[in-house]
């Protein structure tokens, strides 16, 4: 698990640094952003990533790995929305922004920890590709449970669905590095 620590932290810095650029290009305009209009530009980056998994040709250059990046840094975004709450206008300066970014990294780090204590790594074995439909899988419940008003019966709610592809984004970009 030591190597799985290392190279989710490799992969997070790398996020966590573009995050960092975008906060001084555009400020924390995402803040004004509602959580379905968030699931949505997730959902697109899912879509695009299947369709370069399927389709031979590209007409934007601009691979899986950068979506996935985008993956994970919405979903930190939408995390932070469920904590905060949606504003008006953008209220987080770059530091406080971070702050927030590393608080639910680390949430999202110890659930993927415990969960592979308990699966034994079995995403080592798995596709990119088949990651790829997990997130689109959760990507549906979350906008089932949004068209619920964020309610459920018996189900996990939409922050663990977000901490979910957080982690299979993690792991698909750990194994495009391999």
């Amino acid at each position: 698990m030591q190597d799985t620590s290392k190279q989710y932290n490799a992969i997070i810095d790398t996020c966590k640094s573009l995050f960092k650029k975008k906060m001084t290009d555009y400020g924390s305009a995402w803040r004004i952003l509602r959580l379905p209009s968030l699931t949505d530009q997730i959902f697109i980056k899912a879509q695009r990533i299947r369709g370069l998994q399927e389709n031979d040709v590209r007409k934007v250059d601009e691979g899986q790995e950068t979506e996935f990046i985008g993956i994970i840094n919405y979903c930190i975004m939408a995390l932070i929305q469920i904590e905060k709450g949606v504003v008006e206008q953008p209220d987080l300066d770059t530091e406080e922004a971070v702050k927030l970014y590393e608080k639910h990294v680390s949430i999202t780090k110890k659930l993927m920890e415990d969960k592979n204590h308990d699966y034994g790594e079995a995403w080592r074995d798995m596709r990119v590709s088949s990651l790829t439909d997990l997130i689109l899988q959760k990507l549906l419940r979350v906008k089932q449970i949004e068209d619920n008003a964020g309610k459920t019966l018996v189900s996990e709610g939409i922050d663990a669905n977000y901490q979910d592809m957080i982690n299979y984004s993690v792991f698909a970009l750990i194994h495009l590095n391999e």
